[in-house]
């Protein structure tokens, strides 16, 4: 379907960075359904993914005349998407592991976490899309498992199998990773993920 349907062509891309907004128009109507199978390729849900393609289609419209490299749409486009998905990550991760940060923590504190914060979310985004949605529906959202496994159209056995891959998958990541020298990876997982409280 959408493999039929080709990216503008550079003579297009120049008219719309030279300001004419008919050819702005073009652009970003051709560019829509790339944008959105990136979209759903990368974000965890099809929520997400329909957000993240509005907000890379919008950025494509306000700021096409920063694209250098008119044959470089399609890559300038994906980088957007993918920043876009992980961000909802990040904000999904800081959220259930908010209550895990003391309200007098110090700004050293602070900062740690946030960097302890995307790097997760960057492990949690590089997980293949299967494995990255049920992790998100389950670690991060919090949703039971029937609801998750329906949602997914998996049978409940599916699904919790589906979850220990992907945990496994992430531990391995955030393993191979610069972490704390006093915690295991494992801890690391359970508690940045999961949003319990360090012992």
């Amino acid at each position: 379907m959408n493999q039929r349907f080709p990216w503008p062509d550079e003579r297009l891309i120049k008219a719309a960075q030279d300001g004419d907004v008919t050819s702005l128009t073009t652009v970003v109507m051709e560019s829509q359904p790339h944008v959105r199978r990136f979209a759903i390729s990368l974000c965890a849900s099809p929520q997400d993914a329909e957000d993240a393609a509005q907000e890379a289609l919008i950025i494509l419209y306000r700021k096409i005349g920063t694209l250098r490299a008119t044959g470089a749409l399609a890559s300038w486009m994906f980088r957007i998407v993918r920043n876009e998905c992980l961000r909802q990550v990040r904000l999904l991760v800081s959220r259930s592991d908010g209550a895990s940060v003391e309200p007098e923590a110090s700004a050293e504190d602070a900062v740690l976490h946030k960097l302890e914060a995307e790097r997760i979310a960057a492990a949690v985004s590089a997980l293949p899309r299967d494995q990255r949605q049920v992790l998100i529906m389950r670690d991060v959202q919090g949703l039971p498992g029937k609801t998750v496994a329906d949602s997914l159209g998996l049978s409940k056995a599916a699904m919790k199998s589906r979850l220990h891959r992907a945990r496994a998958t992430l531990r391995h990541s955030l393993a191979t990773t610069d972490q704390a020298p006093d915690q295991a990876p494992d801890q690391a997982v359970d508690q940045s993920v999961e949003g319990d409280s360090p012992p």
